[in-house]
Order: C-alpha cells, then sequence, then structure tokens
C-alpha cells in the first residue's frame, strides 16, 4: 500500500510544464506520439495509391492512340484501277551507281557519303538504297507498266532497319523504343548529334543496336503541343508505307518524353541543294530536279488519292523534301497534316503552313482540301526549276513574289530567262514549256480548275504537253499565259 501510496504522490506532483501533474504530461506525450505514428500511416497508404494511379496511367499510354482510320488496304480498287493501272509510260531516271553521278554538276568536290548535314530545318533524313533500285514505278530506260497493287506500285517490301531489335517491343505497325534506347542511340541526346531544330523540337542523328542509322525527333512539351503533334505525325503515316515517304519506325512514349523516329538519310533536302549547304557538292541538273518533282507528285497523289481518310500534308516546302542518294524525294514531317474523308474540306481560323507556299483561298478563308497542297506542290515546282525561293525580299519589288514574277515572265514570252542558271545543260524549250504548264496550272487562282495531283504526276511522266482544255471562252490570266506557252 505504500509503494502504491508513494507512486500517486510521484504522479500527482507539479512539473515545471506549465505546472501540469506528471500523470497529466506523460497522457499528453502517448497521445502525440500515437497520433504521429496514425499521421505516418496516412501518408504511406495515400502514396502508394497515387504511385499505382500513375502506373496504371502509364500502362494505358504506353502505346499510342493511332487513328485505325488509315489502312493501305482501303483503296478502291475500281477508281485506282482507273487512273493507275495499265498506264505505259517510258522514263529513264533509273540509276546506277554509275549513273547516279552524272545527276550532279560536279564543282571540283567530291561528296562524302558520311557527311552530317549542318541543317535540316524541319525535315527528318531517310536512307532507303535498299530498295530504291527494285521500284514498281522505275525501269531499266525502258517500257514498263504500272501495278495497281500497293505492294509493288506504292508501299514497297524491304528488308527491315528493326531487323534485330528486341522482339517484346514490336508494337503493330512499328517499334516501341524506350527513353533509355533513344539515350543510348544518341550519346545521351549530345549537341553534336543535332541535325536540325523546328518549332515543335529538336531532331538528333542517332545508331540503333543494330547498327541501324536513324533521326530521333524530340518534342518539345509546350502547352500540351508535343502530345498533339506527336498524334498528328503517328496517325498520318504511322501505317502507310510509299517509296516517296519518310518512313516512321517508332515511336517514345516514356513520363513527359514524346519521341518519334525516322529512317535517316544524309544526302539533305531540296532548300539544301537550291539555297543552302549542298549547293558545294554540286548542282542538280535538269534531270534530278525534274526526278526530285515526280517522286513528290507521287506521294501526294498517294496521300490524297489512294489512302482513305486522305492525308492533307499542309506543308508542302523544298526543307521537307529529302533526297536520297538515288534523288529520291522523301516527304517528310508531317506536324501540320489533316486528315480529311473523301470529298470533305476543313475550315479552320488558325492558318497552317509557311509563308510563300500557302494557297491563297486557304489563307484568306481558312477553306483546306488537298487543292492546297497542290498549290503549294506548284510553288515548289517552280522553286526546283527556277532556282528561286517563294519570297525573296532582296530581290527589286516586281521580283519578290516567285508566283507573280513568273506570271509576268510567261506572259511577256520570256519563259526562257526563268531557267536556274546553275544548270549548266539548259532543258529542251518543249520540256520547259511543259513543266512551266504544270506548275501554272497547279498555281490557278481558282482552286476548282486545279488538277488532281494523280493528273500531275501522269502529265509529268508524258512526253507530249499537257492536254489543255478548251479556254476560249475564258479570258483568264492563266489561259492566256497557257497559251503563250503552247504558241
Amino acid at each position: 500500500m505504500s509503494s502504491e501510496k508513494t507512486l500517486n504522490t510521484e504522479l500527482s506532483k507539479k512539473t515545471s510544464i506549465l505546472s501540469l501533474k506528471l500523470w497529466v504530461l506523460i497522457g499528453i506525450c502517448v497521445g502525440a506520439f500515437i497520433m504521429l505514428v496514425l499521421t505516418i500511416l496516412c501518408i504511406w497508404v495515400t502514396s502508394r495509391k497515387k504511385s499505382r494511379r500513375t502506373v496504371d496511367k502509364c500502362a494505358a499510354t504506353a502505346i499510342p492512340q493511332t487513328s485505325k482510320d488509315i489502312t493501305v488496304d482501303s483503296v478502291d480498287a475500281h477508281n485506282f484501277h482507273n487512273h493507275h493501272e495499265d498506264i505505259t509510260v517510258t522514263i529513264n531516271d533509273k540509276l546506277s551507281s554509275k549513273n547516279s553521278e552524272t545527276m550532279l554538276v560536279h564543282l571540283g568536290k567530291s561528296k562524302s557519303i558520311e557527311t552530317d548535314i549542318a541543317s535540316q530545318g524541319s525535315s527528318i533524313y531517310h536512307h532507303e538504297r535498299a530498295y530504291s533500285s527494285q521500284s514498281g514505278e522505275e525501269g531499266s530506260f525502258g517500257t514498263i507498266r504500272k501495278q495497281s497493287s500497293l505492294g509493288l506500285g506504292y508501299g514497297l517490301a524491304s528488308a527491315s532497319p528493326l531487323i534485330g531489335l528486341p522482339e517484346g517491343s514490336h508494337l503493330g505497325w512499328g517499334h516501341w523504343f524506350t527513353l533509355r534506347d533513344l539515350d543510348m542511340a544518341t550519346k545521351r541526346f549530345s549537341a553534336e548529334n543535332v541535325i536540325g531544330e523546328g518549332g515543335y523540337g529538336i531532331v538528333y542523328k542517332g545508331r540503333l543496336i543494330n547498327g541501324t542509322e536513324v533521326a530521333v525527333k524530340k518534342l518539345l512539351n509546350n502547352l500540351g503541343q508535343a502530345e498533339k503533334e506527336f498524334r498528328v505525325e503517328v496517325e498520318a503515316i504511322g501505317h502507310v508505307r510509299h517509296k516517296n515517304l519518310v518512313r516512321l519506325l517508332g515511336y517514345c512514349i516514356e513520363g513527359v518524353h514524346r519521341m518519334l523516329v525516322y529512317e535517316y538519310v544524309s544526302n539533305g533536302n531540296l532548300d539544301q541543294w537550291l539555297h543552302g549547304s549542298m549547293r558545294q557538292h554540286g548542282s542538280l541538273t535538269w534531270e534530278a530536279r525534274l526526278k526530285v518533282i515526280l517522286g513528290t507528285a507521287k506521294a501526294l497523289s498517294y496521300l490524297h488519292e489512294a489512302i482513305e481518310p486522305k492525308v492533307i500534308h499542309r506543308d508542302i516546302k523544298s526543307s521537307n523534301i529529302l533526297i536520297d542518294d538515288d534523288f529520291n524525294a522523301k516527304i517528310s514531317d508531317f506536324g501540320l497534316a489533316k486528315l480529311l474523308d473523301a470529298g470533305e474540306s476543313h475550315i479552320t481560323t488558325r492558318v497552317m503552313g509557311t509563308f510563300g507556299y500557302v494557297a491563297p483561298e486557304y489563307a484568306n478563308t481558312g477553306m483546306l482540301n488537298e487543292k492546297s497542297d497542290i498549290y503549294s506542290f506548284g510553288v515548289l515546282l517552280l522553286e526546283a526549276f527556277t532556282g528561286r525561293e517563294p519570297v525573296e525580299y532582296s530581290r527589286p519589288a516586281d521580283e519578290v513574289n516567285l508566283v507573280e514574277w513568273l506570271k509576268v515572265m510567261v506572259g511577256n514570252r520570256r519563259a526562257e530567262e526563268v531557267v536556274d542558271p546553275d544548270i549548266e545543260v539548259k532543258p529542251t524549250t518543249r520540256a520547259l514549256k511543259r513543266a512551266l504548264l504544270i506548275a501554272l496550272r497547279c498555281v490557278d487562282p481558282d482552286s476548282e480548275k486545279r488538277p488532281r495531283m494523280g493528273q500531275v504526276v501522269r502529265m509529268l511522266e508524258a512526253d507530249e504537253y499537257p492536254l489543255r482544255e478548251d479556254r476560249r471562252s475564258s479570258k483568264s490570266r492563266t489561259a492566256s499565259m497557257e497559251s503563250n506557252l503552247h504558241e
């Protein structure tokens, strides 16, 4: 009893802390300890739930949401047959390794195959020599028949550059690269590997573990723009295959990172050959320019007429036309592309594209359809054959705009003077007039009078002048200029 009385006495003593009794102070400490333990447990449980949600979300978005509408099998066989099959043409653009050297007028410097391009703009380079000589659209300086099969005429089979990569990461149309894969391929995204920069990202040269050279486009995450452009490019070209389209090999989605992996080519783009760094290797001949233009036309014809939904590129320009070692064109950069159903147009309040290439009706009203690409192609054609940029403020006022200047020159019967002076062997008068006629039709201010890209391809491949519509009742400026060229 005495011990209990002593304990009670001790517990009842007042302490120096707020004059609290000892037993009260002990109770407060025990309660505080219990509350601390409970708080730590709650925080731990909450963090576990959040981490699980994050993992689930990442798993759900690991595979990009690509459009199921684009398939290369959805071609209208009857219409495609009418437009593309049984057209017998003679083309002389088949190049052996020896003949490809004649596509350039050398200026005393030989081109190194391993040359790294100083600037690639918004373009991606792509090496496709493995099957460029097996195209169903090319012959060996003879007469061939184009095939309607997409496997031959449009989607060309080739050895996959993904051979040798881990099988587990092949997902449908492309390859799922990890951030670590691309970090290693680009030497930790080294500044030395940068080959281009655009408004939406940086392009790096890389080498995969199987030795394949690639171009890695790392999209900048500006207010969700990276996610938007990522989805647009995947939807536009993720499933399609054509010898004149840059091939999208795969992608990387990891955290906030969005990257696209393309095949790489080291032979520059049309802008660099006409106005930039590749001019030091020589000047493109008329035949080389015509081959690049024809390849571009075939790719656009495929995008507009052979797949559903059709793809409107919206940014056809010389820096987006890549050139491989055999001088085949490769259209690149589908970040602004728009997918439209057959016969559909799109009206937008935000006009996208590059100044000088944008169709007037699109710039003025926001009306977008395949005719917008056709206008841009017409400007590209003029740029390739004249060597002038679409807009050059350094020139006299009446020569600033390429399209308007050319119309004046043709109207004054001075068509021969528009040819790029860097072309040593000038084209025949017949070839020049045919090219200018096609260009004038493509840049017609009336979009309804512009030809379809399939028609443009046939006109470029034909030996005679493009068939002229009966425009005797028309008083348009374009019809007048065409009359001058035919005379």
